[in-house]
C-alpha cells in the first residue's frame, strides 16, 4: 500500500498493491507545466487508487490545442493525481509519502523532446516518443 498527499495536505490518496516504477515524461508540455525537466509519475490502476480527502480541492487545466491536462491542489498548487484514461491514474511520484521507498525510474518518454540542458543519468529505458506499457 502506498499513500501520499500534496504540500499542504488538503489532497490525500492511497494506492493498493505494489507500484511498478517511475515514468518521466520529458516533453515540452510537461516541462512548462512543472518548470523542470519534465514530470515524474507512477501509474496506478483506477481500481487500486482511492482518494482519502480533498477531491473538492482539485482544479484542472486542459491545454486547448492538445489532448493533455494537469490536475493540481487549489490551495498549495502541488500537482496531484489525475485520470489518464478509463483504467489508469497518473500519480506525481514526489507526492508519495509511504510505500514508494524502493521506486526507481524505469522509463523516460518523449526523450527526443527533452531540453538541451537535461542529462538523463539513470538506468531507466529511454523512448524517443510515448511508451505504452
Amino acid at each position: 500500500m502506498a499513500s501520499g498527499e500534496c504540500n499542504c495536505g488538503a489532497v490525500a490518496f492511497e494506492i493498493a498493491g505494489d507500484l511498478s516504477g517511475v515514468f518521466v515524461c520529458h516533453c515540452s508540455i510537461c516541462r512548462r507545466a512543472t518548470g523542470s525537466n519534465g514530470v515524474a509519475v507512477v501509474v496506478a490502476g483506477n481500481d487500486a487508487f482511492r482518494w482519502i480527502r480533498g477531491e473538492d480541492h482539485i482544479a484542472t487545466w486542459k491545454k486547448p490545442d492538445a489532448n493533455w491536462q494537469m490536475w493540481f491542489c487549489r490551495t498549495c498548487g502541488s500537482p496531484v493525481p489525475g485520470v489518464n484514461d478509463e483504467t489508469r491514474m497518473f500519480v506525481p511520484a514526489a507526492l508519495i509519502r509511504q510505500g514508494g521507498e524502493s521506486l526507481k525510474v524505469i522509463h523516460h518518454i518523449w526523450v527526443d523532446s527533452k531540453a538541451e540542458w537535461d542529462e538523463i543519468g539513470d538506468s531507466g529505458k529511454q523512448h524517443r516518443e510515448a511508451f505504452e506499457g
